[in-house]
């Protein structure tokens, strides 16, 4: 055993790199400057096979990384990669002799569908697991479905062979955007991590928001925020911040359910921040055919009044419950950012190339990975700094990584290609929006529940990939924007990992705090409760996804602050003084009529009037608490 163990992890750390290679060579165009043609669907076909013949190597059965493969394990690591080897080499005449249905196209399919279904299995669980597996015993039965949802008959043959091989299943956009984009966004935070990136984020929140009430806690919202839009999953973002902010938290005065909650909704937010939005953003731009652009100018404003909802609640707690500022040691962002002004450099060249000089987005990552590697090896952070050892981790560390969310996207690409042969995408629109009629509010509300449930314990490629395919349709058929509609459910399936009983980030946080995870999840969606609101907001107002012109935009978003800040303090109780239940009913009240929920019977001049309101009250009740506050000051 002591032999197989370092032999298992020099396979894996090999498979992992050549991920990796594979995917920055693609992006460079190695192969067709070196004369040779080689389909995306064959680079697509390398990639998956490497990914299970690690996940099959790591992990055993009962889903854990018990260090040595089993016998079983190591066949299906070897049938997979061997079969996806072979389907890389001779796609081409594969896809010619797909009409005939040969039996290597047969045995290809069979053997994806088993081995990522096991995958999933393993690493995603049981959840996941269990809808991809109803999509296949659907399409087994589609014709014998009574009603609406009657589809193709699909004999187990043709099933496999269709979604284990076809480029409208399998090796269709999920997987192809996940291995070609996501894996090189996943590099570059992992080298800005490795290069004390993830040190340089907290020290910079801490120094600019650690000296102000209830500084502690906005050093998480901060962090977590410039962590998460890099980072794309919400649970690894609370592990990698938590362990230093929840701490801080706690010390700081904030209980530790309310330290746990704070984390849990900040590290989420990421994932819905622009540029990078855990990698959504990407694919989105692909199943809208929009451009990237595009879609991170629409989730901009929907992501700052997330985290200005937040921000504003902690202060708010911090104030009602007396939480001093953090003591941060002298530590001021001139400093920070005098030692570690170098990150900056990598993440202009990122963002010049994204918006600037509209480059494609693997080819931006991938120069913002060349920056960060040449800077890092010149500039060190705090005693950090690449080194030819830390850049062969990231390697690894990328490859491992991105194998949950390469097995994801391949099972959502069973789903996406279940929906097309079977006609189910079209018959399941149909059914929901029968179902509500002509009522959006009720549809709206169906949909934020199933994004919600299906998005539970998956990625945020995974998640958004597989609403996409189920859930969206239905909304665009009902006469909703396109953008609105996938940030709708992109926004609900990211809020299942803060809505029990399946919140992993906040159960996460919950683990370093000890607390009870339930009590954790439910602090969360208070904390987060703006993340509920905000779709419904920006599906009623386009001009919150900056869709309008400048007056419309900017006069919405003033109604949107308006009622976020009242509606944030009704909930904590508290404003410039503690707040009676009468005057947190008023500030609710005000706040839910102020926001510009455009498909309700109120008008525009009584969001205005109500938005008013609110701020004379605010107004009056602060001059009403500053004598006060002077007098505990003497």
């Amino acid at each position: 055993m002591t032999r197989i163990i370092p032999f298992r992890d020099a396979l894996v750390a090999g498979f992992a790199v050549t991920m990796v290679v594979a995917c920055i060579l693609w992006n460079l165009e190695a192969p067709t400057r070196l004369g040779l043609a080689i389909l995306k669907q064959q680079y697509m076909a390398l990639q998956l096979g490497l990914a299970l013949a690690i996940c099959f190597l790591r992990v055993n059965w009962r889903g854990q990384e018990d260090g040595t493969p089993g016998i079983l394990d190591a066949l299906i690591a070897t049938a997979a990669l061997g079969v996806l080897l072979y389907a890389t080499w001779d796609f081409v005449w594969l896809l010619k002799e797909q009409a005939y249905r040969p039996w290597q196209i047969t045995l290809i399919g069979t053997v994806v569908v088993i081995a990522v279904m096991e995958g999933i299995r393993r690493r995603a669980g049981w959840m996941l697991f269990g809808i991809v597996e109803v999509f296949l015993i659907y399409a087994l039965f589609a014709d014998k479905v009574p009603g609406q949802l009657i589809g193709k008959n699909l004999t187990p043959t043709r099933l496999v062979q269709y979604v284990g091989f076809d480029p409208n299943a399998v090796f269709s956009t999920p997987l192809a955007v996940g291995t070609i984009i996501v894996m090189l966004f996943v590099f570059f935070g992992k080298l800005l991590f490795a290069a004390g990136g993830g040190a340089f984020f907290t020290d910079l929140a801490m120094a600019a928001t650690g000296q102000s009430r209830g500084g502690s806690a906005k050093i998480s919202v901060v962090g977590s925020a410039l962590f998460g839009s890099i980072s794309g999953s919400a649970v690894s973002n609370v592990v990698t911040t938590g362990v230093v902010t929840i701490p801080l938290m706690q010390r700081g005065g904030y209980t530790k359910r309310d330290a746990g909650a704070i984390e849990a909704v900040a590290s989420t937010g990421g994932q819905l921040t622009p540029p990078i939005m855990g990698a959504a953003a990407f694919l989105m731009a692909e199943f809208l055919d929009i451009s990237y652009f595009t879609v991170a100018g629409a989730a901009l404003l929907p992501a700052v009044l997330y985290y200005f909802s937040v921000f504003l609640q902690v202060d708010l707690i911090a104030g009602r419950d007396n939480i001093a500022p953090t003591d941060v040691e002298g530590l001021t962002v001139r400093q920070v950012l005098k030692e570690g002004w170098h990150f900056i450099i990598p993440f202009g060249a990122l963002l010049v190339a994204l918006f600037w000089w509209r480059m494609d987005p693997a080819d931006s990552a991938l120069l913002s990975a060349v920056a960060i590697v040449i800077v890092s090896f010149l500039r060190s952070y705090r005693g950090e700094k690449l080194t030819l050892k830390t850049l062969w981790s990231t390697f690894v560390d990328t490859g491992t990584g991105m194998v949950d969310l390469i097995l994801v996207v391949a099972a959502a690409g069973f789903v996406i290609g279940i929906l097309n042969i079977t006609g189910l995408g079209f018959a399941l629109t149909l059914v929901l929006v029968d179902a509500v009629g002509s009522n959006v509010v009720l549809l709206l509300g169906i949909s934020a529940v199933i994004c919600v449930i299906l998005g539970m314990g998956m990625p945020t490629s995974g998640v958004y990939v597989l609403l996409a395919a189920l859930v969206a349709p239905s909304l665009v058929q009902a006469g909703i924007d396109p953008i609105a509609a996938h940030l709708f459910i992109l926004y609900f399936g990211m809020m299942s990992m803060i809505t029990p009983p399946v919140a992993l980030a906040a159960f996460a946080a919950a683990t370093i705090t000890k607390d009870d995870s339930l009590k954790t999840g439910f602090a969360a969606m208070r904390v987060g409760w703006a993340a509920f609101m905000l779709p419904f907001i920006f599906v009623a107002t386009p001009a919150i996804l900056m869709q309008g012109d400048w007056l419309a935009i900017s006069g919405n978003l003033l109604l949107a602050v308006a009622g976020v800040f009242a509606i944030t303090a009704g909930i904590v109780g508290f404003w410039a003084q503690r707040l009676t239940p009468v005057l947190r009913l008023v500030f609710v009240v005000l706040g839910m009529t102020a926001l510009p929920l455009g498909f309700l019977p109120l008008g525009a001049l009584l969001h205005v009037v109500a938005a008013a309101l609110i701020a004379v009250l605010a107004g009056l009740m602060r001059l009403r608490a500053a004598p006060a506050a002077q007098g505990v000051a003497r």
